[in-house]
């Protein structure tokens, strides 16, 4: 006989109480004051919202590089051991910059993207930049959400350049399933930064990492900033950070999203489908055939 999952998880499990428990509340507020509390460091506190968060969310720390946190928020934000996320050995393949579950995927419709069904967004509300959003017409993309419970830092997909980074300050909607399905253009609405790089062969390769509620802020190493409602600016960065393929770029605080977008002139075909998990280094695109 097949037990029953956890009273907590079936209720979650209806989307209309699920967004109603996770949207309808002041999620400013509610993200001030978690980010607050994440970083708590008494023993009690600490002990007790880890052994929550473990037992409500099925969070897996054991390839954890450390084994013992000082904070929930440390423990949220925590880093791999060696080799617990093994790259693609193929180097013309793109591989996951992060633990997540994929959401809509394939060719980019002129300049519009499908968030969910019955929902679309474009290019340029996304990216706020006309030209940028004319480049990547007819190209590809992926979503990759991430959960609480998963790895929260993100990594280089290819050896790249990176640019440049735009910053939107922005709401923190929920990034789930029935978020996506009842909130028009949530991606363009949230909290957001804009990564454009240009990978070894010259291909523009952009990704969008998106906030959500809980996520107190966005740390990026390229350009040594911790992003959050509170930073005053400015919002346009100039940069030039190499990174190699896997290598660290920054982490969330909480679960997200990170949007993947290619130009149409990028030969590549998915390697995942929708619904599926993966783990960072895994293939996501891999070369068209000839």
């Amino acid at each position: 006989m097949t037990a029953r999952p956890p009273l907590f998880q079936r209720l979650m499990a209806n989307d209309a109480l699920n967004f109603a428990l996770t949207n309808r509340i002041p999620r400013a507020a509610l993200t001030r004051l978690f980010g607050r509390f994440s970083k708590v460091e008494h023993p009690w506190v600490r002990d007790l919202s880890i052994g929550l968060w473990q037992r409500f969310g099925e969070v897996d720390l054991s390839d954890a590089r450390k084994t013992q946190f000082r904070s929930l928020h440390d423990a949220f934000i925590r880093e791999l051991r060696d080799g617990a996320r093994p790259l693609d050995p193929r180097p013309d393949v793109l591989v996951s910059p992060c633990d997540a579950i994929v959401g809509a995927l394939g060719r980019i419709e002129g300049d519009t993207l499908l968030q969910a069904k019955g929902m679309r967004y474009t290019l340029d509300e996304l990216l706020g930049d006309s030209a940028q959003a004319a480049a990547l017409r007819d190209g590809h993309y992926m979503t990759l959400r991430i959960t609480a419970a998963m790895y929260h830092r993100f990594h280089a997909p290819a050896d790249c350049t990176i640019e440049r980074v735009h910053y939107f300050p922005g709401d923190t909607w929920n990034v789930n399933p029935p978020a996506l399905a009842r909130v028009e253009r949530l991606y363009c609405r949230n909290e957001r930064a804009v990564l454009s790089a240009r990978m070894a062969n010259g291909t523009p390769l952009v990704m969008v990492p998106v906030a959500a509620i809980l996520v107190a802020s966005l740390r990026l190493h390229c350009v040594d900033l911790t992003l959050h409602a509170g930073y005053a600016g400015p919002h346009r960065l100039a940069c030039a950070a190499h990174a190699t393929r896997g290598q660290e770029l920054g982490w969330f605080e909480h679960g997200s999203t990170i949007l993947l977008l290619l130009p149409p002139q990028a030969a590549v075909q998915p390697a995942v489908t929708t619904g599926e998990r993966i783990r960072m280094g895994q293939a996501l695109f891999t070369p068209a055939p000839l």
